[in-house]
């Protein structure tokens, strides 16, 4: 049921991602962030573990929902910013 949408490697290594949570042909779109600092190794090829997301958005389509969050993804700061609020709460 999920499905990227975006994904990078991050300088240090860990893969910043948008995923999609709703069925393909479902609406609203709902998509997260997450950040998965465990993408190489043996521990990475647990598909059904996710990690914790760090925002979240809901909209009428894909195009939507990641115009909202590309933001978010693209600069290594902004993503930075996102984990340390996660660590705040």
């Amino acid at each position: 049921m999920t499905e990227v949408l975006y994904e990078r490697v991050l300088p240090e290594g860990s893969v910043v991602r948008i995923r999609r949570l709703t069925p393909a042909d479902g609406t609203p779109v709902r998509a997260v962030i997450e950040v998965d600092r465990r993408n190489s190794g043996p521990r990475s090829v647990d598909i059904h573990r996710s990690p914790p997301p760090l925002m979240a958005v809901e909209g009428e389509s894909e195009q939507g929902v990641v115009a909202a969050l590309l933001p978010f993804v693209e600069e290594d700061a902004a993503v930075a910013r996102l984990m340390a609020q996660r660590t705040e709460r």
